[in-house]
């Protein structure tokens, strides 16, 4: 699998083509920053299957430049790989088409399972999320929304929780022991109430929603983020 790295750090940046040497993984090219890896994508000779992405500081600017790439790119997987959680940046991040968002001090072998769940079309994302979600502390969000829940039903912010953890509709209609035509019916329901065009808004709608104030046990539903 074909890998574009942008990050600002230069021996970094060695450092994974080091690591992904003995992987499927295979690094075709690299940028400084989203503004010249923007271009440099489109310049490859070799076509990159994935881009992981260092944001330098989660800018109106930097999320513009990652919907512009996942517009012109729809099929590339987008992963930020970052030393921090921010969840600003991760909101932003998520509203412009990332397919996951990662921490630099993940273990190699979790890496490696993260970015294979990737590139399955799962959606990742760090344990440190769900632990600030459940402890409540919604308020470090920078995007502020209302906190209103548009009449959703009890079983809808169920689904939100599990949309949330990235799981798909097999695993959400297992977790709530329902089918996964009825996870359908609910999760057109919600869109329609929070007025979201798909799951990745609808997380983003949950995140800043406080929907995971409650830790998922109340839920009925089991934490599988990474």
């Amino acid at each position: 699998m074909n890998v574009f790295l942008i990050d600002a750090n230069k021996l970094f940046r060695e450092g994974m083509k080091r690591l992904f040497e003995t992987t499927p993984f295979h690094v075709i090219g690299e940028a400084g920053s989203l503004r010249e890896g923007v271009p440099a994508v489109e310049a490859a000779g070799t076509r990159p299957e994935l881009i992981l992405i260092d944001l330098a500081n989660g800018s109106d600017d930097e999320v513009d430049l990652m919907r512009e790439l996942r517009a012109e790119h729809p099929d590339i997987r987008i992963v930020i790989l970052t030393t921090d959680l921010c969840t600003r940046r991760l909101s932003g991040a998520l509203g412009a088409g990332a397919d996951g968002y990662l921490m630099k001090d993940i273990a190699c072998e979790a890496l490696m399972q993260s970015l294979k769940l990737v590139m399955m079309g799962e959606k990742v994302f760090p344990t440190h999320l769900a632990e600030l979600l459940v402890s409540g502390r919604t308020e470090e969000l920078a995007t502020e929304v209302p906190a209103r829940r548009k009449g959703l039903s009890q079983r809808e912010i169920q689904i939100l929780r599990c949309l949330l953890n990235g799981n798909s509709n097999k695993m959400i209609a297992n977790h709530l022991h329902i089918t996964e035509a009825t996870v359908k019916v609910h999760l057109k329901s919600l869109l329609r109430k929070i007025n979201a065009s798909n799951r990745t808004q609808a997380a983003i709608w949950a995140l800043n929603n406080g929907i995971g104030d409650q830790p998922a046990e109340a839920a009925g539903v089991s934490a599988s983020v990474v």
